[in-house]
């Protein structure tokens, strides 16, 4: 067995099974799960068309590199999407599709990762987990970076110079999981500029980029800090996108890779050998929906609207912080967050996730203590449902504390 394989920690969802075990939830209400960052929104009609009118595509076996069409409209997406002159994004050298970016997050520091005794990934902290068994796994140990507490970013300037020159992999995530912070494009350049001092790689996790709420003020993408200085060949930059969220079609399991031609050219090698290939039929699907807007405008207002709800409903009993991205609220607990999620489950029957399993305790600071991921996924009225009991209890809470 590989031996890396010990070192992998429990994932935050088999953490709360266990802590869910042997609370009765009260039977006076539904159960709503406000835990699980599933996309809840119908899916668009016209995709679904799309995968039933291609089902003769699985008679043949796909290509790693998926068609040219999937290719294109992905190459032109990210063009439009973070203003990058047309053409610069090449669909043969810059783009890969990938059975959701879980998959492709996992297998670039497969990749990338040379498995030196000292080689290091970072990674925010919170953090999306696969970041953390991908490193594990390609060899090299994780290094996490704290979030500040005011900007809920992670904290780059406290980073050693010995740790960046051990870095090979760095993780971000814009907007990040789960505090819905973004990363600017000045701070992106500050980042390529390490890459370039200390030579790591950057993998960009953009998943939730699609999800913001000025709507003339969208997230700036890594390709797109790169391409303001005049980076064109995205020398040491990747990033990662999916459909999961933006069109909220998780069950589809599609998502891109895209940046560095060398990268992409041995991503690519990396991933015949693994025999990830999309099926036909999804990419016909993945074609059509990379081409329309007007779904992820749609499912936008949605989400604006539950924001809405929450700082209404909650905005008296406590302070809510609306992210400028993502659908989740990073919310403070008052007390511990693993009991406020347990107390929350046994007398309002709804499930959300502790901080304190998104995160990792380093130098004594585990800054997800205190805090739960809130997801807002579900229905408006399912939504507003929640946000109400979720009053209740704070203030139930507020008044035992």
């Amino acid at each position: 067995m590989n031996h890396n394989l010990n070192y992998l920690e429990p994932y935050p969802f088999e953490k709360l099974a266990n802590l869910k075990q042997g609370v009765v939830p009260t039977s006076v209400c539904l159960h709503i799960n406000m835990s699980l960052g599933e996309p809840k929104h119908p899916s668009p009609d016209f995709i679904t068309q799309a995968i039933n009118e291609s089902r003769s595509g699985y008679s043949h076996y796909p290509a790693i590199k998926g068609s040219l069409e999937l290719r294109q409209a992905i190459a032109s997406w990210v063009s439009k999407r973070f203003k990058i002159t047309y053409g610069v994004v090449d669909p043969e050298k810059h783009v890969l599709p990938a059975v959701g970016s879980r998959e492709a997050l996992f297998s670039i520091a497969q990749c990338v990762v040379d498995a030196k005794p000292d080689a290091l990934v970072l990674m925010p902290n919170p953090f999306y987990q696969i970041y953390e068994g991908a490193a594990i796994l390609a060899g090299a140990k994780p290094w996490y970076i704290n979030i500040n507490k005011e900007t809920l970013l992670p904290d780059f300037a406290s980073v050693p110079s010995e740790i960046w020159q051990r870095c090979q992999l760095l993780y971000i995530n814009s907007p990040g999981m789960p505090t819905g912070a973004v990363i600017s494009a000045q701070q992106m350049k500050e980042l390529l500029a390490l890459a370039d001092r200390y030579n790591f790689v950057i993998a960009s996790d953009e998943c939730y980029s699609e999800i913001y709420q000025d709507e003339n003020n969208p997230p700036t993408g890594l390709l797109q800090a790169a391409f303001e200085i005049e980076r064109s060949d995205f020398n040491r930059c990747v990033i990662l996108h999916s459909l999961s969220k933006r069109s909220s079609l998780p069950g589809l399991r599609s998502a891109f890779i895209a940046g560095d031609a060398k990268i992409m050219e041995k991503f690519h090698l990396y991933r015949t050998y693994h025999g990830c290939a999309m099926p036909p039929p999804i990419q016909v699907a993945s074609t059509v929906a990379w081409q329309d807007e007007e779904h992820v405008r749609q499912n936008r207002q949605l989400y604006r609207q539950k924001f809405n709800l929450a700082k209404e409903i909650l905005s008296p009993v406590t302070e809510i912080r609306i992210p400028d991205g993502a659908f989740y609220i990073w919310l403070n607990t008052i007390i511990d967050d693993q009991k406020f999620a347990q107390d929350l489950l046994k007398n309002y029957n709804i499930t959300i996730m502790p901080g304190s399993f998104l995160s990792r305790e380093i130098n004594g600071i585990n800054p997800g203590a205190g805090y739960a991921r809130v997801a807002l996924v579900a229905t408006i009225e399912e939504t507003k449902e929640a946000l109400e009991r979720l009053k209740l209890f704070i203030e139930t809470t507020k008044v035992k504390v």
